[in-house]
């Protein structure tokens, strides 16, 4: 099925659900942007997000073979969503040694919908960077954060996806968009954050299980030293430009700072395929 077909045919059926975003005009607009970025390539993005060292104090669990990626505090931002909300009061106080629990406001962002979709929201100059790459409607995000397994030690892994279907800048944006992203308390629209601010729509899951494949860090290493695909040396990485990052052994020693790093894969088959290995590893459930 085509994009615009299969697009127009998610709108007849309710997509996102009480979302319900996209008619069937901008339907035909998304399928006619999809065409043309399939014939421009298609960008990757490695989207780090959740607790660390420096956002919450710690790294997220795993709970029973399970990452469970904690949000990161809302701070002053705007926020009506608690820890305890959630179901993750615990685990947050663990993670941040007690500074955090059931009552403490957090940033719910990546917001996993029930429906299936991925509701994710950027700006400032983490958003700037992604319009400059420009990243829109036909590429991926792979969210990865620290994780540690009890009595183990932190390491980066992937947990969850969204392959990007809509992308609303909010200024400006229809009015009875921004009513529904605010009726989920998506924080990226209960207040304008900045000029830029911005939310990314489409199909996103998280994962259940914390698979070897969805790990970045190398067996043993610290969380900055990644395993590679190969086809990422010769693609690159934005954000790490300098070549002695890139080491022996489909090694890359990443940056510690930074959200967004985007390889522009073009429309070769070897890293689309990687991408399909990691969101068919997302997906994978327990019993299957």
């Amino acid at each position: 099925m085509d994009p615009v077909s299969r697009v127009i045919k998610l709108c007849d059926q309710g997509l996102s659900g009480k979302l319900g975003w996209i008619g069937r005009r901008s339907a035909r607009r998304l399928g006619r942007r999809q065409k043309l970025r399939n014939k421009r390539g298609m960008k990757i993005v490695l989207s780090r997000k959740g607790f660390d060292s420096a956002s919450g104090g710690g790294p997220s669990p795993i709970v029973d073979g399970r990452p469970v990626s904690l949000p990161i505090p809302a701070g002053a931002g705007p926020s009506r969503t608690t820890y305890g909300a959630l179901g993750l009061g615990g685990l947050a106080g663990r993670a941040s040694r007690g500074r955090l629990g059931d009552k403490d406001p957090c940033h719910h962002d990546p917001m996993f919908l029930d429906d299936g979709t991925c509701l994710f929201g950027q700006v400032g100059a983490a958003q700037t960077h992604l319009a400059n790459q420009g990243v829109g409607a036909g590429d991926i995000f792979l969210f990865f954060g620290l994780f540690r397994e009890e009595g183990k030690d932190p390491h980066h892994r992937i947990f969850g996806y969204l392959r990007v279907e809509q992308v609303m800048p909010l200024p400006g944006c229809d009015q009875a968009l921004l009513e529904r992203a605010n009726a989920l308390s998506h924080p990226h629209a209960l207040a304008m954050l900045g000029r830029n601010d911005t939310l990314y729509h489409g199909p996103g899951r998280v994962a259940a299980m914390a698979t070897p494949g969805l790990r970045l860090t190398v067996a043993e290493g610290p969380p900055s030293l990644w395993e590679i695909p190969p086809w990422l040396r010769r693609t690159g990485l934005s954000y790490h430009d300098r070549t002695d990052r890139w080491l022996r052994g489909s090694r890359l020693r990443s940056v510690a700072r930074g959200q967004e790093f985007v390889a522009d894969i073009g429309r070769r088959r070897a890293p689309r395929e990687w991408a399909e290995a990691m969101i068919a590893q997302i997906e994978r459930r327990p019993d299957q």
